[in-house]
């Protein structure tokens, strides 16, 4: 079973991965892809003062930083997975990864870092739910 498990770095993407964590060891066989999608800059004062190279390079090290806790849970659980850190318009990246890593499900949060991270998280898993092709546990 491959387990497809977005993550922005909140509080509550902790208790996403730790329910994913249990849905894992019930089964005797899983694979977690730990995936945190960068959504894509459209400011002008970056795009215009930075190398696209050097924006891509600054998303990278944020999705990096947004997978540590995470990280850290299913390591000291024992449970094995693979990280991402993708660019693009997050809930269709996230439908998208899902197929073509041959997905069996996802586990995705209701809410995110801050205010406007829920507002958007809520919208982000109201979309995945619309695009994905798996089933898909909402964690609260």
């Amino acid at each position: 079973m491959r387990i497809l498990l977005p993550v922005d770095g909140s509080e509550h993407s902790e208790r996403v991965a730790r329910h994913a964590i249990l849905l894992a060891k019930n089964s005797i066989a899983c694979e977690i892809l730990l995936l945190n999608v960068q959504p894509p800059i459209d400011a002008p004062e970056v795009l215009g003062h930075m190398p696209q190279r050097e924006i891509e390079a600054m998303q990278e090290a944020r999705g990096g930083d947004a997978l540590a806790a995470a990280r850290a849970l299913l390591d000291a659980a024992g449970v094995a997975y693979e990280p991402q850190v993708a660019l693009g318009p997050v809930a269709e990246t996230i439908a998208r990864i899902a197929n073509e890593r041959q997905c069996d499900a996802i586990v995705i949060g209701l809410r995110g870092s801050n205010k406007l991270v829920t507002a958007l998280m809520g919208s982000v898993a109201r979309d995945v739910f619309s695009l994905a092709h798996c089933p898909i546990t909402a964690v609260k």
